[in-house]
């Protein structure tokens, strides 16, 4: 094993509580993807953290998000060539005032912390932290890190998209410290959207000219049936219909329905057919019109070439640290990294937390996971100063 992976650990297991109170200061500090107040407060915090831990950064910058959550990037320069990007959201899900009823988690054996957020991705953001202060305390080589906390990525990371595919580009690899999957890292991710479907019908008095109406109901009930039937879970492809309105009394033929549908596709192939097959889709009344707003978000994330190494490398520096392999995956939620492999640029994810229950009441971590991850990290940004061969 290197000797510098161990020390790195071991230390890490030193502040392994340090670490954990970090966590746990922002975790306390509630930060809704809808909660302009509350982003900022977490976005400070955030920024007082890395400057407590790290000292002022070279360069900082606040991208504003307008209606969302700013981005916040903050440049330590290296002692060693190189440019490693370290990517993590530090909004969440949870609306605020989920804390103060937040029930904690039952052990069953094994010592978990829980918490809104904590899992995904607040553990990351702290470990991700950690990492760059141990690689520096123990004198490794260490390349130039940007860090960049952005509170827009559970809404679409529609402002601070441009922002992390102009870092990535600067960088020559992005690490993204999303939860891991159970302690792997994830190399594979699906696209995703969600499509607006709008039905357009005629409305008529339901008793007195019910067939002078086109119900926009019950033609969008056909369209989100027939959707659903488009998808292909063999192929990675999944259509969920998860929100309809529409109509205005119950005894009015609906003028106006709508639905918004929750597409994943694990492959630009499927993205373009579901796109074809849902616009071909006919409803049986010829009078209600269908629009499709193809709102896709995210594409789809695979292990490119340049991804390959980088994973060979986090694999080296884990064997160093004793464990017994790191593994990939491959899971259906999309992240920011998705937006990096798209541009065939060096990226990892899910180098954060080991827990589980994204974005459901009791998601937690282990916290005796934390020093390792931790050390992962740090000991990839020290080989991180090398070049990245494939």
């Amino acid at each position: 094993m290197n000797p510098a992976t161990v020390a790195l650990t071991d230390r890490a297991h030193e502040v392994s509580s340090e670490i954990v109170t970090d966590i746990m200061t922002l975790v306390g500090q509630e930060t809704s993807s809808y909660d302009l107040a509350g982003l900022a407060a977490g976005r400070d915090l955030l920024h007082d953290l890395a400057v407590h831990r790290l000292g002022q950064p070279g360069e900082e910058h606040r991208h504003r998000g307008g209606e969302r959550g700013d981005t916040l990037t903050l440049t330590y320069p290296g002692t060693a060539p190189g440019h490693v990007a370290l990517v993590g959201h530090y909004d969440t899900v949870w609306p605020t005032g989920t804390l103060a009823g937040w029930a904690p988690s039952e052990s069953g054996g094994r010592e978990k912390l829980s918490g809104p957020g904590i899992f995904d991705m607040k553990t990351g953001l702290a470990q991700g932290i950690w990492a760059l202060k141990l690689a520096r305390e123990y004198g490794l080589p260490v390349p130039t890190v940007t860090f960049l906390f952005n509170g827009d990525e559970e809404v679409g990371s529609r402002s601070s998209r441009p922002v992390i595919e102009d870092i990535a580009h600067h960088a020559d690899v992005t690490l993204v410290l999303e939860p891991s999957a159970h302690g792997a890292v994830k190399t594979a991710r699906k696209g995703n959207g969600t499509f607006r479907v709008t039905a357009s019908g005629v409305e008529a008095h339901a008793g007195l000219a019910p067939e002078d109406g086109a119900s926009a109901i019950t033609a969008l009930s056909e369209f989100v049936v027939a959707a659903a039937a488009v998808a292909a879970p063999a192929l990675g492809t999944t259509i969920n219909p998860g929100l309809i309105t529409g109509g205005s009394a119950a005894n009015v033929v609906a003028g106006l329905a709508t639905a918004s549908v929750d597409i994943r596709v694990s492959s630009e192939a499927e993205r373009e057919r579901v796109d074809a097959e849902l616009e071909a889709i006919k409803v049986s009344d010829p009078r209600v019109r269908i629009d499709i707003d193809h709102a896709w978000n995210r594409p789809p994330m695979t292990l490119n070439a340049a991804s390959a190494p980088l994973l060979g490398l986090a694999r080296e520096v884990a064997r160093e640290q004793g464990r017994d392999g790191l593994p990939a995956a491959a899971v259906g939620g999309a992240s920011d990294a998705n937006f990096v492999a798209a541009l065939g640029l060096p990226v990892l994810c899910g180098m954060g937390a080991v827990g589980d229950g994204a974005h459901a009441q009791g998601e937690f971590i282990y916290p005796d996971t934390v020093p390792t991850q931790t050390a992962l990290v740090a000991g990839l940004l020290g080989r991180l100063a090398e070049p990245l061969h494939s």
